[in-house]
């Protein structure tokens, strides 16, 4: 069984947006994210702990301005709370094992897939290619992207 955690080497790696969004519950601006118009089939990792979120199969064009997802494609791997900041009542999202800030969840997605949209910055996520999904580790979430749109 794989353990994945926050490491002080892992956070020194990250890039200054990384580390404002995971480490500093910041926001990237929208429409910047590197994995907006992502379409290639794979799975997005925590860029901290490595931990899987999510899979190609699950995003979508939400036309919110970052990627959008329906689901988590392991729903321990992620934490809701309360965020009252910006003067609103949001729902966080936080990786589990990382304790990354990744974005929030919203009740107006795709009714036929469950009607949430995960709002996730991409400073928080690392891409991982269907192709290299085995190699590093993580062959057991093939079933979830292969064949799927």
């Amino acid at each position: 069984m794989t353990h994945y955690r926050k490491s002080p080497e892992a956070i020194a790696a990250l890039s200054p947006e990384e580390y404002h969004v995971t480490q500093e519950n910041g926001t990237e601006p929208p429409g910047t994210g590197r994995y907006l118009h992502n379409h290639e089939p794979g799975i997005y990792v925590d860029v901290v702990s490595g931990e899987p979120l999510f899979a190609s199969s699950d995003k979508y064009d939400s036309g919110c301005g970052w990627p959008a997802f329906t689901k988590p494609i392991e729903p321990a791997n992620i934490l809701e709370r309360e965020d009252r900041s910006l003067g609103m009542i949001r729902t966080e999202v936080r990786s589990a094992h990382g304790n990354s800030h990744l974005g929030h969840v919203f009740p107006d997605g795709p009714l036929d897939r469950g009607g949430l949209r995960y709002c996730i910055n991409s400073a928080a996520l690392r891409f991982i290619h269907r192709d290299d999904m085995e190699a590093e580790g993580y062959g057991e979430y093939l079933p979830q992207v292969e064949g799927r749109k």
